[in-house]
């Protein structure tokens, strides 16, 4: 196990050097990510009004996790972590900019929406598990904490505050707009990361004959039995599936339950990403207060009276402020999470541990999506809410095991 934070480490990453090219890299990324994940709802909808079909779009976004994420963790513990970064956002930067040019075409389709997805998110399981293994050689163990909220709320700040608002600007001066700049940020965070100069992980030699599925499986037995690690992965792959439910269908709840418009679901989304980065700097102190797990817990508790308020109450307002609740709650759920992961995974095997944890999780995610989009096509399109709020309880009751841990 990695050393866990102590009194005489640092307790803050430094800005200058490898961390802040890293954070630069991922809140550019992050800025044209926002922009065309909030764009692709509003183009999904003129496409199709089919609450299901429209599910689909985003649970392909998260079916390659469950394909290859295994292999991209132990690939990331394989290779040159800060090289495959750079390389899989070249790719994506260039597929980007080809989806631009068919949407500004009029080729738009959602097949073509479904497989930009799939693709994206497929390179995403080498680049997310490398970035991962990558920032404990960036920054001491005991700024691991620091550095993750840091990262994480500056990719917020740049999704909700800068990208969010500047979706209906773009979409005014053309469609295809959103996504082009999108690429662009590719091509800016790989520069950056390209220049990255990070220490070289201490790697034991692989077994003679071993194999990426026998390195798999190893990752996979160590998360399993680590008792704290077992029970964040499973509350998480839960609420996973009530985020599909929500997130897939959230633009149909804001524009039609509540006929708020794209500007009631570019407010929402703007609510939630503010609400994310008040979370970010409330990560630390209540892990202090409380202990990681404990400000999980407390987390998701909250979080689901924010998703009842969501599927309940049938005014824009109140849905705002739940998802910026939500929002403050899911960051401090997230940044804790991923500190968790990398202060207790071995060093050599952080790649795998990582991806064990984060396909188990997110394979909640695409049964979400469409069971939310069914339960909005046969129930009302409010009720995805409440069914994401009955996981997240479930959730909260698989994190007590783990908190005695």
């Amino acid at each position: 196990m990695q050393a866990v934070e102590s009194g005489a480490a640092p307790t803050k990453p430094a800005w200058r050097g490898g961390f802040g090219r890293l954070w630069t890299a991922a809140v550019v990324s992050r800025f044209g990510d926002a922009l065309r994940t909030a764009a692709l709802p509003l183009l999904a909808v003129t496409l199709t009004s089919d609450p299901f079909l429209i599910a689909l779009v985003t649970a392909c976004g998260y079916v390659p996790w469950l394909l290859f994420g295994l292999l991209g963790g132990a690939l990331a513990d394989r290779v040159d972590q800060r090289r495959a970064m750079w390389a899989v956002d070249t790719v994506r930067a260039a597929l980007v900019a080809a989806f631009a040019v068919a949407v500004g075409t009029g080729h738009a389709s959602l097949p073509l929406l479904m497989a930009l997805a799939f693709t994206l998110t497929t390179l995403g399981t080498l680049f997310d598990n490398a970035a991962t293994a990558l920032l404990p050689s960036l920054v001491p163990s005991g700024a691991l904490g620091s550095a993750n909220a840091r990262v994480m709320t500056g990719q917020q700040i740049a999704g909700s505050f800068l990208a969010a608002p500047l979706v209906p600007v773009l979409l005014a001066v053309s469609v295809a707009a959103p996504y082009g700049v999108d690429a662009a940020s590719y091509v800016l965070a790989a520069a950056l990361v390209a220049s990255l100069r990070p220490a070289a992980p201490e790697r034991a030699p692989r077994k003679p004959g071993s194999t990426l599925r026998a390195e798999t499986a190893e990752g996979l037995r160590t998360l399993w039995a680590d008792r704290t690690l077992r029970g964040l992965c499973a509350a998480t792959t839960v609420c996973n599936i009530g985020m599909g439910a929500l997130i897939a269908t959230l633009v149909l709840d804001i524009t039609g339950w509540l006929g708020a418009g794209q500007s009631g679901y570019a407010t929402t989304v703007t609510a939630y990403g503010a609400g994310s980065a008040v979370g970010g700097l409330l990560a630390k102190p209540l892990a202090r207060r409380c202990g990681r797990i404990g400000s999980v817990l407390l987390a998701g508790a909250v979080q689901t009276g924010c998703l009842v308020a969501i599927g309940s109450v049938r005014e824009l307002w109140v849905t705002v402020a739940a998802m910026a609740l939500f929002g403050v709650l899911g960051m401090v759920w997230n940044v804790n999470l991923a500190t968790l992961v990398q202060e207790r995974a071995p060093e050599a095997m952080l790649g795998r541990v990582s991806a064990a944890f984060r396909t188990l999780s997110v394979a909640g995610a695409p049964l979400g999506a469409v069971l939310g989009g069914a339960a909005a096509a046969s129930w009302g399109l409010n009720t995805p809410a409440l069914l994401a709020s009955g996981l997240f309880v479930a959730a909260v009751a698989a994190l007590i095991p783990a908190r005695a841990a």
